[in-house]
C-alpha cells in the first residue's frame, strides 16, 4: 500500500465536477466485442508501468508512448466519477499493452463514488496512516453487490484486460475487536474466497480476464487461491519508500512467497520505490535474476518512469 499514500492525499484535494461522465452499466453485463490488434501474452511481459494519478490533461497519451507491455491505471482519472472510457482504454491497449484496472477490495476511501451510499454497517476501523480510508466487511454480500461487482462490470465494459486488486491485506490489519468471533485464519479464508469469486465472475463474462491481486503473497500458499489468479503485484521487495533497502523479515518472507507463485507460472509484477541510480540498478538486476516483471518508480505513482535497461 505504500505507493498509494501520496496518491490519496492528492486525489482528496480535487474539487469540481467530473471531467467526463461515467459509463452507465448494468450489473452482470457481458463483455463487448474485442478490438483487433496486437495483444501481448503474459509470457511477453518483462516490465510494466504503474500510474494512479497525474495523467497529463487527464489523458493516457504518455502511458501509450511508454515501452512497457503492461499498464496498471485507476478506473478513474480523478479518483471519483470521471471514469476512463472504452475508447481511452482501447487506445492504450492498441499501443501494444495489456491494461489492468486498479481498485481496492478490502477497504474504501471516503472520496470514492460508492462511499456516500454505502451501508455504514460495512465500515470497520480506519486504515492506519491513511486518513479517510476504512477497512470493510469484505466478506459481506452487500459489499460484493454494491462495490466489488459493479467495479468489475465497469472494468469489463470499458475493455480492460483485467483487474489489479488492492488491500487484501485487510485480513491482517482489521481490528479483531470490531469483528467479534472472527480470527486471522478465517479472515484470510474470506480474502481468498473473495478473490475466487471475483475471478469466477469476471472470467465467465470475459474469458481470459486477468486477476492480479497486490501484496499478501502468502495467500498463494493455498492452491485454490493460485488457481484463481493470473499474477501477483508486489510492492517493496527490494526497496521501501524511498531508497531504503528492504531487509526486514517480512521482505525475505515476501520474496519466498513470490517465488512460489512465479514457479507456479504466475506473472510477478514487482514495484520498488527508489530514486538513486545505484538502487534502481540493483532492483533491475534482481528482477532479471528472479524472472520478475519489474518497475522502479516514485512512491507518488504519478509519472511514467523508464523501464529497466534491457527490457
Amino acid at each position: 500500500m505504500a505507493g498509494r499514500r501520496a496518491w490519496r492525499a492528492a486525489v482528496a484535494l480535487l474539487v469540481g465536477p467530473a471531467l467526463v461522465a461515467g459509463l452507465v452499466l448494468v450489473a452482470g453485463c457481458t463483455a463487448p466485442a474485442e478490438r483487433p490488434g496486437h495483444r501481448p501474452r503474459l509470457s511477453d511481459v518483462d516490465s510494466w508501468v504503474y500510474q494512479l494519478q497525474g495523467y497529463p490533461g487527464g489523458r493516457l497519451d504518455r502511458l501509450a508512448k511508454a515501452p512497457q507491455p503492461l499498464a496498471v491505471i485507476d478506473l478513474t482519472r480523478d479518483g471519483r466519477r470521471s471514469y476512463f472510457s472504452r475508447a481511452e482504454v482501447g487506445a492504450l491497449r492498441d499501443s501494444g499493452k495489456l491494461v489492468l484496472a486498479y481498485f481496492e477490495v478490502g477497504s474504501i476511501e471516503d472520496f470514492r463514488p460508492e462511499y456516500a451510499g454505502l451501508d455504514r454497517g460495512l465500515l470497520l476501523d480506519d486504515v492506519s496512516g491513511w486518513p479517510g480510508e476504512r477497512f470493510v466487511r469484505y466478506w459481506s454480500d452487500d459489499w460484493w453487490r454494491t462495490v466489488v461487482r459493479p467495479r468489475i462490470d465497469r472494468a469489463i465494459a470499458a475493455g480492460y484486460d483485467g483487474a489489479y486488486l488492492d488491500t487484501l491485506l485487510a485480513y491482517q490489519e482489521i481490528d479483531l475487536a470490531r469483528v467479534p468471533g472472527r480470527d486471522r485464519a478465517g479472515l484470510a479464508a474470506d480474502a481468498v474466497a473473495l478473490v475466487r469469486r471475483i475471478s469466477a465472475y469476471a472470467k465467465a463474462r470475459r474469458p481470459g480476464f486477468l486477476v492480479v491481486p497486490q501484496n499478501s503473497p502468502e495467500l498463494g500458499r493455498r492452491a485454490d487461491y493460485r488457481r484463481a489468479i493470473d499474477g501477483i503485484g508486489i510492492e517493496e521487495l527490494y526497496f521501501q519508500d524511498t531508497d531504503e533497502a528492504c531487509r526486514a523479515d517480512f521482505c525475505a518472507e515476501n520474496r519466498t512467497d513470490v517465488r512460489r507463485l512465479r514457479d507456479a507460472g504466475k506473472l510477478v509484477l514487482a514495484v520498488d520505490y527508489a530514486r538513486r541510480p545505484a538502487n534502481r540498478a540493483a532492483a533491475c538486476a534482481a528482477y532479471r535474476r528472479e524472472g520478475f516483471a519489474g518497475y522502479v518508480t516514485t512512491v507518488d505513482l504519478d509519472t511514467v518512469s523508464a523501464p529497466c535497461p534491457g527490457t
